[in-house]
């Protein structure tokens, strides 16, 4: 099998670019998309393709076929995400996140983004689809579900009541399992775990990454049928991206 040719947005020949670069070394056939008049900053025999949009070169190319897969790494989120969903024919994007806890856990979480999965049908579309990525890394079986409270918090709320009623309903159309809020089982018994809501999901996400001493490895777009993994341009590198990109590459070309 050839090797998967991966496409890295690269608004600058940033020190997080560069050693991304000398990690992935021959894992992939990497081509970095930046800006003109960066050729050449990169290191020697990297290849590199510049535009006044790079974020547009680089959907445009995925699109095309021209890469297997694209990582987005610094460039811009708003514009870059916006043209992924032209391209791809889609009103929303729907990310699933591959997390690492400080003590080397790793789990599978959606939502992350603020607009996403505040319906059931979301959340169901998110555990079929999280249980497909957790098989091809071999993350631990099963699936949780969480809610705002623990069943014994029933009536508190009517906000925590329908978080419970919405994960009861998820788990039961998907034989996932409700976990109520207890996050600090569910993150070492599951390999995916599906959070009450994309405010709840991104609090997670950004919890665990900036402040708890854990790590973002990407966060693979799952409703098009291109692969793209979105980053954080506070990440140190995009070598976990890329790694996870080739595998969803090599995962759907076998």
């Amino acid at each position: 099998m050839p090797p998967v040719a991966v496409g890295l947005g690269a608004a600058s020949p940033d020190e997080r670019i560069l050693a991304t670069v000398r990690a992935v070394g021959r894992e992939v056939d990497l081509t970095l998309f930046s800006c003109p008049g960066t050729a050449g900053s990169f290191g020697e025999g990297v290849r590199v393709v510049e535009g006044e949009q790079p974020q547009i070169a680089l959907i445009q190319a995925l699109a095309a076929g021209e890469i297997d897969a694209a990582v987005r790494g610094t460039l811009p989120a708003s514009s870059t995400l916006a043209a992924l969903k032209g391209a791809a024919g889609v009103d929303h994007l729907e990310r699933i996140a591959l997390l690492e806890t400080a003590d080397g856990h790793l789990f599978l979480l959606a939502p992350v983004g603020v607009d996403e999965g505040w319906t059931v049908a979301e959340k169901v579309r998110f555990v079929e689809r999280g249980r497909q990525i957790a098989r091809s890394f071999g993350l631990a079986g099963g699936v949780a579900v969480l809610s705002g409270g623990r069943l014994g918090d029933l009536g508190r709320h009517p906000a925590v009541d329908r978080t419970m009623a919405d994960a009861e309903l998820v788990a039961r159309l998907t034989g996932a399992e409700h976990t109520e809020i207890l996050i600090e089982e569910a993150v070492r018994r599951y390999g995916m775990v599906v959070a009450p809501d994309g405010i709840s999901g991104n609090l997670i996400f950004r919890t665990l990454t900036f402040l708890g001493s854990g790590v973002g490895h990407g966060a693979p777009v799952v409703n098009i049928d291109k692969i793209f993994v979105d980053t954080s341009r506070a990440s140190p590198d995009y070598t976990n991206a890329i790694l996870l990109a080739k595998s969803l590459a090599e995962s759907r070309k076998s």
